[in-house]
């Protein structure tokens, strides 16, 4: 498993549409702006994002993206999992069999038990616990 940046930038992005004025959405631009993230790359970001329902959009000048709920709401898993981030630890094609030989790996469980370590983890962190610092490492 490795997070893309694209899960890293969308994890970024989102903080800062939290942090934004709750009744005025933000721009992309301002977004690509104060995080150094290409405009392009925010854009599919966003799409995704907005699929996934994390955030809604406002067309025509003033408009931007703002958060479809509160930031208490929104897990770091949810953004992963919206960016299409694999979290498996494991290069098995499913739970039963590795892709080898068709025989389970002897360190199979280890990486299994490792993958849902850091989904649980990621699924324990909202927006707000990161905006306001109180993630736990």
């Amino acid at each position: 498993m490795i997070l893309t940046t694209k899960s890293k930038y969308a994890v970024m992005a989102i903080v800062e549409v939290a942090s934004n004025n709750i009744d005025a959405p933000i721009a992309l631009s301002t977004i690509s702006k104060r995080n150094n993230i290409s405009l392009s790359y925010l854009e599919q970001i966003f799409l995704q994002l907005k699929k996934s329902d994390i955030v809604t959009s406002t067309k025509g000048p003033g408009g931007g993206y703002r958060l479809s709920q509160t930031p208490d709401l929104i897990t770091l898993e949810k953004i992963i999992d919206a960016m299409g981030e694999n979290l498996k630890m494991t290069r098995c094609a499913s739970d039963k069999n590795c892709r080898q030989n068709g025989v389970q790996c002897k360190t199979h469980n280890l990486w299994k038990g490792f993958g849902q370590h850091i989904r649980k983890y990621f699924a324990s962190i909202s927006i707000a616990d990161v905006i306001t610092g109180t993630v736990s490492i």
